[in-house]
């Protein structure tokens, strides 16, 4: 071994034992700092030495931007789910049955049951290989890659007395500090929250983008082990031998030998289940001795052997006092409960969402009505329903506004949508300041100083009412301002110089146009290349680019149609805002698929699916998202979905390999 690979092999030891002792015993052994330094030298040496690079490496846990379609992979073990149980009646009659079929004495081990998405993980001799959804149970998705960015999973065990091939299963979850931020941020974005931590683990998962789900920093609690030549014959001793391999395993388990321990244990952590970081949401009970798990078998869906008792949803009864209603940058109006504040998941409860319209008109409220509030596996509260019988002295009944409480406008619900709007968005302050913040913040303009505060200040002040009011700014004007002051103004005249730099996708994302987040402007900005292409197109055009639906693609069409919204482009064009992709782009563009529509599917040996996208588009073809008769070409590699290879023989369209389509370009 060289003296580079022993020095690569070292940084690599060195910050596996750091990731184990950070995520895993939650006992950092070295600073930030220092961590990122080490990681900086290990990216440089791979860079310089290719050849030394390995899959398992930490570098590899930041994740990618290169899009994959996932494959379906068939579970060696099927993963079936277990029986639910809501009482301990019902856990006294599992036991019971048991104890019954086995006619000898058993353990049973308990377990919390971690609310997130289950996960199958694949090792052979000490290495992750692939990392499996649960799917249908009979088979999933292979999602390898983004479950490499989970600081919690090791990429290489401990040790070295870990079977040669086994399988350990668990759940990836998203920590409730994680979950909250998140929803923070699409609230700011107004674009629809996570319902809980369950759904947003799941759906990080199956990001395409495995650089986004590295950023979401998911965690996994790992508590099966199956395989033909395990270390131990019971569940637990394999659990215990699984932490010496570098799993991360809660430790919260417990070996019961009477069915009053296990109550015990259900009890316990009914309550302090509340000071997690992660959500549960039940207690899972396993027969300890895997021959005793062999011999109660299975049935047609579940485990005789195990089963999951659930917890109840927390909830609370309070008084509602009266209803008030919040108005986003796009003009939604969202009810919100006022309550008498109630002690609810360890937090003070004082409002709750009540969603729209149709939730208040189901729930029959009044003000003064008791309520119950409940979080569940939920962050934001919700009214689930009113003690009717109890109903004593109420006050009116509770009817949805039909005027927006900031402006007065006479509000407006969308034919297939259950928000109502304000339509009036160029007067109405929220959705004015709710613009500016869009755009000043920091997925889109970024731009330093601009923060809510300071904007709400220089709306009060007349200076800003749209966002080509910003350009307009001059120090004389912000620096006599409250709370401000010359540095303060500079800095932030500064910011806006430097927005003049943001790529065409961030200033396109900055519009604030309804339904384009950041990954629809960015598919429309390097489809279309500028601002032009994208107010000229059709609905039917802009459908046709990849992941832009109907839906969406009125809302841009729409936006275009609005002179108002034309002439605050073209101010903004005036000071020199990016509305193109940038001329180097352009020169790489050719004709020589024009006209020509691709479908790509599979996975491909030269190029990632992105880089293919880039190409058609660079050589004047459309990508377009599903087969139809409007397309020329399957761009096919391994692989590939045979739903689409269906369709596409159905149809006659002709499926071509990279080296064919590398051959087209290339002419």
């Amino acid at each position: 071994m060289s003296d580079i690979q022993k020095k690569i092999q070292q940084l690599r030891d060195e910050l596996n034992q750091f990731n184990y002792d950070y995520y895993v015993l939650s006992r950092p052994s070295i600073s930030d700092y220092e961590f990122d330094s080490k990681l900086k030298e290990l990216q440089e040496l791979e860079l310089t030495y290719p050849e030394y690079l390995d899959s398992t490496s930490p570098t590899q846990r930041v994740g990618s931007d290169i899009s994959k379609e996932f494959i379906q992979v068939k579970h060696k073990y099927p993963m079936l789910s277990l029986s639910n149980t809501y009482s301990e009646g019902e856990v006294n009659d599992f036991y019971e049955r048991v104890k019954k079929s086995l006619n000898e004495d058993f353990e049973i081990v308990c377990e919390l049951k971690y609310d997130g998405t289950s996960i199958s993980l694949i090792y052979e001799d000490g290495r992750l290989q692939q990392a499996i959804t649960r799917g249908d149970g009979e088979k999933g998705d292979d999602v390898t890659n983004n479950v490499k960015t989970i600081q919690s999973i090791p990429l290489v065990l401990r040790g070295n007395t870990y079977p040669a091939l086994f399988e350990m299963r668990g759940e990836i979850l998203m920590p409730w500090n994680v979950f909250e931020e998140l929803n923070k941020e699409r609230l700011e974005q107004e674009e629809p929250l996570f319902a809980n931590p369950r759904n947003a683990a799941s759906g990080t998962l199956k990001q395409q983008n495995s650089s986004i789900v590295a950023k979401r920093k998911l965690d996994a609690y790992l508590y099966y082990m199956l395989g033909e030549n395990l270390p131990e014959t019971t569940h637990y001793g394999n659990l215990l031998k699984a932490s010496e391999f570098g799993f991360k395993i809660s430790e919260a388990i417990r070996k019961c030998n009477t069915l009053e321990q296990i109550i015990d244990f259900i009890h316990y952590w009914d309550i302090e289940r509340k000071n997690l970081p992660v959500a549960t949401d039940g207690i899972v009970l396993k027969v300890n001795s895997l021959s005793q798990q062999r011999n109660l078998g299975y049935t047609a869906k579940s485990p005789r052997w195990a089963i999951a008792y659930k917890f109840q949803a927390e909830k609370a009864i309070t008084r509602l006092n009266s209803v008030s209603y919040q108005v986003g940058r796009t003009g939604a109006v969202t009810p919100v409960a006022n309550l008498d504040p109630v002690q609810l998941s360890g937090t003070v409860v004082k409002r709750a969402t009540l969603h729209n319209a149709d939730i208040i008109e189901a729930l029959d409220l009044y003000v003064g009505d008791m309520v119950f509030v409940e979080k569940g596996g939920e962050i934001i509260p919700k009214i689930t329903a009113v003690d009717v019988e109890n109903r004593v002295l109420i006050g009116s009944k509770i009817t949805f506004i039909t005027n927006c409480p900031e402006c007065g406008s006479k509000l407006v619900r969308m034919e297939g949508e259950a928000a109502y709007y304000c339509p009036n968005e160029d007067n109405c302050p929220p959705q004015i300041k709710g613009k500016l913040e869009h755009f000043a913040s920091r997925k889109a303009m970024n731009i330093d100083g601009l923060g809510k505060e300071t904007i709400d200040l220089l709306y009060q002040n007349g200076l800003v009412r749209n966002i080509s009011d910003f350009y307009k700014l001059k120090l004389t004007d912000l620096a006599y301002l409250e709370r401000l002051g010359e540095k303060s103004g500079k800095n932030i005249l500064e910011g806006l110089s430097k927005s003049k730099e943001v790529s065409f996708e961030r200033v396109l994302f900055a519009l604030g146009i309804r339904y384009v987040g950041e990954t629809v402007a960015k598919k429309l900005a390097n489809t279309l290349h500028n601002i032009d292409n994208i107010q000229n197109s059709t609905i039917e055009e802009l459908t046709n680019i990849d992941e832009i639906g109907e839906r969406i693609a009125e809302s841009v069409y729409n936006y275009f149609r609005n002179e108002k919204n034309l002439e605050l482009i073209f101010r903004l064009k005036a000071v020199g805002l990016q509305f193109q992709i940038s001329d180097l782009r352009l020169s790489l563009k050719t004709n020589r698929l024009a006209g020509l529509k691709f479908v790509i599917s599979g996975t491909f040996a030269r190029h990632s699916r992105d880089e293919l996208k880039k190409m058609i588009d660079e050589n004047g073809g459309k990508n377009i998202g599903s087969v139809s008769s409007a397309v020329d070409y399957i761009l096919a590699g391994e692989n590939m979905g045979p739903s689409k290879l269906e369709k596409a023989q159905k149809m006659n369209i002709k499926i071509i390999s990279e080296e064919e389509f590398l051959t087209m370009i290339e002419a």
